[in-house]
């Protein structure tokens, strides 16, 4: 939890629909802050300063210092609805976190050395990234801020799953204790010629067919009008 990021927040009273409208048209986000012993608070924010927190990994992904009318508690953001159409920010959840307890969430991968690996230096080879983030489950003094996926030795035909992973110390991938089948590929090193070229053979195959049907559709109709006359 070195370098922790602080988001600024101010209690609010006023609940509702009309309430969250107006907030808005201020300027503001409306929030709501829950979990652990404490009951929830509803709190808002200024939706410029938020907006441009937003714009970064770390504001989803790790702990964050929420300081609440000077008051901080250190707090995972859960849920942020955003307009569909407007850059607006139109409400967030954020969950508290306790500092002897075990959290899971949701940390994003960073790929590495891909370029300069076996399969980034092979023509016609493309290496597919599978999964973009992993859910973890640590304490949080253990949460990283990502996980690193060296693809230095990555080689054509090659996969890495989620096993493969190097963890940092005290970090575990709850779905592993799933089963092997929950052992999903996280990077695959594929050939996309040959898939290219598979393609169009079963393009080219589906045509023979389709050109060998047509004659026989057309004797058929031939002999049906013989039959008429």
């Amino acid at each position: 939890m070195a370098n922790q990021n602080t988001i600024q927040a101010t209690g609010r009273k006023d609940e509702g629909k009309g309430a969250s409208r107006r907030l808005r048209r201020a300027g503001q986000v409306p929030a709501v802050v829950y979990g652990g012993k404490s009951a929830p608070v509803n709190i808002q924010l200024d939706h410029e300063k938020t907006w441009v927190a937003s714009q970064n990994e770390w504001f989803y992904s790790s702990i964050l210092g929420l300081d609440i009318d000077g008051k901080v508690e250190n707090v995972l953001l859960r849920d942020l609805q955003r307009h569909p159409c407007k850059q607006l920010i139109m409400h967030i959840d954020f969950q508290r976190v306790d500092a002897n307890e075990q959290l899971r969430t949701s940390v994003p991968l960073r790929f590495v050395n891909g370029e300069t690996s076996p399969a980034g230096k092979t023509a016609g080879v493309v290496i597919m990234h599978e999964l973009t983030q992993v859910e973890v489950s640590c304490l949080p003094k253990d949460l990283p801020g990502n996980i690193e996926v060296d693809l230095a030795d990555l080689k054509p035909g090659d996969t890495i799953h989620l096993s493969q992973l190097k963890l940092p110390q005290g970090v575990e991938l709850p779905q592993l204790k799933l089963g092997p089948d929950h052992d999903v590929a996280v990077v695959a090193a594929r050939m996309a010629r040959v898939e290219a070229e598979e393609t169009t053979d079963e393009a080219a195959e589906g045509a023979t067919d389709a050109a060998a049907a047509a004659p026989a559709a057309g004797e058929g109709e031939a002999e049906g009008e013989a039959k008429g006359e």
